[in-house]
């Protein structure tokens, strides 16, 4: 396992330094309205396909930038299979902004094991190892232990080209007074290591993918937190909608206000 894990938080730390070479010299296109995707991205895509291929050849790949990656159904049911986001926060990168990261997870049989998510500009580095633990550049993490909304700092994530009449929208108003603050900080995986590490209180998402979320999801539940799909039950990683709280009073209280504003 452990093999596996220094792989794993390798191909971040690469695919981080290929992100950072890339800066101010990179096109730009759309995959779809408001939905970026960069030349470094597909570098830094390759750069972790390229590492992982020469570690474990006959292990299967599932990368963001993959041509027909676009669902999760691609993950084969048994068997090894890395989930890559090369750039998780490509608005942000593209901008200048520094809340950015590379996620690479390995999936056994569909259940994450071991997961990295790296943010070149802070080289910090969150991993963790299924049952064994969850760290921020090697030390140990646990989440923040706030029981209640009025005491947590919460972040959300909204699709591409959200509109005001969406869920997110909706949810995003009614918690602005419930909180101590809300944050939209424009990068799943980084804002999971941040519930994680005790920096975010909770962060909730209904529109990710897989890759966004694979690697983060098992840095939160081997840290202490609390992950459930917002109307209960567990995160599907196949189609994620997802609450991650540090305390299970915190996802229950977050889940209601969710679940007064979801379709009837």
């Amino acid at each position: 396992m452990h093999d596996l894990a220094k792989v794993c938080e390798e191909s971040a730390r690469l695919a981080g330094k290929v992100l950072l070479d890339w800066r101010g010299r990179f096109l730009v296109q759309e995959k779809g309205r408001f939905d970026l995707v960069t030349e470094a991205d597909v570098a830094a895509q390759k750069a972790i396909h390229g590492h992982i291929r020469a570690s474990f050849p006959e292990h299967g790949f599932l990368g963001e930038e993959d041509t027909g990656a676009g669902n999760f159904e691609n993950l084969p049911q048994q068997g090894y299979c890395w989930v890559v986001d090369p750039l998780d926060g490509t608005t942000n990168y593209v901008h200048g902004l520094k809340n950015y990261c590379t996620s690479v997870a390995l999936c056994l049989d569909r259940e994450v094991i071991v997961g990295a998510v790296f943010a070149p500009e802070s080289n910090d580095c969150y991993t963790a190892i299924r049952n064994q633990g969850a760290w921020l550049n090697g030390d140990p993490i646990q989440v923040s232990g706030i029981q209640s909304l009025s005491e947590s700092l919460v972040a959300c994530g909204f699709a591409p080209g959200v509109t005001a009449d969406s869920v997110e929208a909706r949810v995003f108003l009614d918690l602005l007074d419930r909180t101590q603050s809300i944050r939209r900080l424009g990068s799943a995986a980084l804002n999971l290591c941040y519930v994680a590490a005790g920096q975010l209180d909770a962060y909730w998402a209904l529109s990710v993918k897989p890759w966004d979320v694979a690697a983060g999801l098992l840095v939160v539940a081997e840290s202490g937190g609390i992950l459930s799909a917002p109307e209960g039950g567990t995160v599907d990683l196949q189609h994620p909608r997802l609450i991650s709280a540090s305390t299970e009073a915190l996802r229950q209280e977050l889940s209601q206000i969710i679940r007064c504003h979801w379709p009837k």
